[in-house]
């Protein structure tokens, strides 16, 4: 076990490019973990890591011992969770999303998958910013949108609506645009969600409108734009699950219904491929069949 913790070890340090930020992962000191990489790259009589005082940099043996420990690691740890009773997960879990869409789907429908498995540690990474998944050691990324690797492991988990939405307080002050064209009339908000190919696009009895619109208002954070948007600053085009919550309370009034928008796609990517943990594929597993329960629901 001591030479599986230095493995482990050395793979968060290639990754983090920091024996510090390894340390704190760990629950273990600097020192102690650069002793344990010492002693590993010693038995293998190789260097692993170039050490500066600014950086921490794979060699190229350290880059392919890493490559092909990977899938030995995530297998061994697959391998001990086939034979624990009650296949109870362990370990720690790492989950990469946008902030809005854990926030407000996510997280909440995971108390019980948590409590099945109360062994098991789940870290989010939150952010609308693309992040270097194989670099956080991300087992499951959840993802809005079109893929953008067609080649990348990843399994559609649901689709959900786009709106167009503004706060009833704009709607009074400015109109409310009837046809998608007069959208150009208006005060853009823009964000993530908005700036896709798909964002201004409507289709109605066969007539198809697409537009390019300029915001006067943009935030590279979803949350923000909704938040913008609820405040009155101009119309919106986001994900039904962005802002659930205020069509619910009123805050917030969908325009243009008659008009039929794109489905936002929601996928899980896995950055491991086949040798995706098995923590991993249960949760997306237990979201899916959460998502689908939901939509059961809305339909009856």
């Amino acid at each position: 076990m001591k030479d599986i913790l230095a493995l482990k070890l050395y793979t968060r340090v290639a990754r983090l490019g920091s024996f510090s930020a390894a340390a704190r992962e760990f629950g273990l000191s600097q020192s102690q973990v650069s002793r344990i990489v010492a002693e590993l790259e010693g038995d293998l009589g190789a260097r692993l890591l170039t050490r500066t005082t600014r950086a921490v940099v794979l060699t190229d043996a350290g880059a392919e011992f890493l490559s092909r420990l990977d899938p030995i690691l995530m297998a061994l740890e697959d391998a001990e969770q086939s034979v624990r009773e009650g296949s109870e997960l362990r370990g720690m879990l790492r989950m990469s999303m946008p902030g809005s869409v854990a926030i407000r789907e996510v997280i909440p429908r995971l108390a019980p998958f948590l409590q099945r498995h109360p062994a098991l540690r789940l870290q989010m990474l939150l952010g609308d910013r693309p992040q270097d998944l194989v670099k956080d050691a991300v087992d499951v990324a959840i993802r809005l949108g079109r893929l953008v690797d067609s080649s990348a492991t990843a399994t559609l988990i649901t689709q959900i609506a786009r709106v167009i939405v503004a706060s009833p307080d704009y709607l009074e002050r400015h109109g409310v645009p009837a046809t998608p064209d007069q959208l150009t009339q208006h005060r853009i908000v823009g964000g993530p969600a908005s700036v896709v190919p798909t964002g201004w696009k409507f289709a109605r009895a066969g007539e198809e409108v697409a537009l390019d619109l300029d915001a006067h208002f943009s935030t590279n954070e979803n949350e923000g734009a909704v938040a913008a948007a609820a405040a009155g600053i101009g119309i919106a085009s986001t994900s039904e699950w962005a802002c659930r919550r205020e069509l619910a309370d009123g805050s917030l009034v969908r325009l243009l219904v008659d008009w039929k928008t794109a489905d936002i796609p929601v996928h899980a990517y896995f950055p491991m491929g086949r040798a995706t943990r098995a923590a991993g594929r249960a949760v997306v597993e237990h979201l899916m069949a959460d998502f689908r329960r939901e939509q059961r629901a809305a339909v009856l």
